[in-house]
């Protein structure tokens, strides 16, 4: 017996977490290799990576998955539970649950189309949008298969930031901006208020090698959207500080107003919100660690031409 794929342990799963109780992720691996007889070997079986087993890494998208569709919640790091909808699902006695089963959930749909919809490149599937061998090359799945690992780290991400403290956030995006190349060999001075009637400033950072400018940061660490008042009052404090430049950093997102205000402001005000931050703190390795690189060869033709 072979390891099963990742959909074949959705259904699994969800018997698993029917009774309520809160699950550790490695506690289900164990519990579901044994009740689905898994022997030992195809246990112990890495992926190509070496950086763990194969088993725990189709589980660990299963999981994923239903909690994506909204029949798992996440409860910390690497625990969940079932949710209603999926007591809901088990009541109807699936045979089996895949990811054309789960797109029946708009959650779901919206976490596999979620910034790719603009993606012309994107490999074409079979007729329930699975990439096979047969209608893709080698270099589109492996396309395909980065773009699904980043979208899902983005999400694991933002999970995690909303889950830290307001202090936190804070130190989060000025080290962010550090990495991101401001303050140049003056990124000593970059610092948090950290105090209250800071009148809305957060943060300050030198923007470039020579310490010309200064670039104030709001940072807020919110899971709903921001309005146009918090943008106003931004805009407020940057003048009061005779700031002409500012980065206003949330965990959420922006209302199609505070876009607007941040248009009409009378200093440049960079608005970033919860998908794009995730974005950079994986371009800029703040918060991540490499796992594995793959390096992709290709024939020199011009060696071979010198003979």
């Amino acid at each position: 017996m072979t390891v099963p794929t990742y959909d074949g342990f959705m259904r699994p799963l969800l018997d698993l977490a029917q009774g309520g109780e809160e699950h550790a992720l490695r506690e289900a691996v164990t519990a579901l290799a044994d009740r689905l007889g898994i022997p030992k070997s195809d246990r112990e079986e890495m992926l190509p990576s070496g950086t763990q087993t194969k088993l725990y890494n189709r589980v660990g998208w299963a999981v994923t998955y239903l909690t994506k569709a909204g029949l798992l919640e996440k409860l910390g790091r690497g625990r969940f539970r079932i949710t209603p909808r999926g007591r809901s699902v088990l009541a109807e006695q699936p045979v089996h649950i895949d990811q054309q089963y789960l797109e029946r959930f708009p959650e779901f749909l919206a976490f596999k189309t979620k910034r790719r919809a603009s993606d012309s490149q994107e490999p074409a599937g079979d007729s329930t949008g699975a990439l096979t061998q047969e209608t893709t090359t080698p270099h589109e799945r492996l396309d395909y298969a980065y773009k699904e690992l980043r979208d899902a780290l983005v999400d694991e991400l933002l999970e995690r930031v909303r889950a830290s403290t307001p202090s936190f956030f804070e130190h989060l995006v000025v080290d962010l901006l550090k990495a991101m190349g401001y303050g140049g060999a003056h990124a000593s001075r970059a610092a948090v208020t950290g105090k209250s009637g800071d009148g809305g400033i957060d943060g300050v950072i030198p923007e470039d090698q020579l310490g010309l400018d200064m670039v104030y940061v709001q940072a807020k660490k919110w899971e709903n959207s921001v309005g146009p008042d918090e943008i106003r009052k931004f805009v407020g404090s940057l003048g009061e500080n005779k700031a002409h430049k500012g980065v206003f950093i949330t965990s959420g997102s922006f209302t199609s107003g505070a876009r607007h205000a941040a248009e009409r402001a009378n200093a440049r005000v960079v608005l970033i919100d919860g998908d794009m931050l995730a974005e950079l703190m994986i371009d800029h390795s703040v918060g991540v660690a490499d796992v594995k690189t793959y390096t992709i060869r290709r024939l020199d033709s011009d060696y071979f031409e010198q003979g």
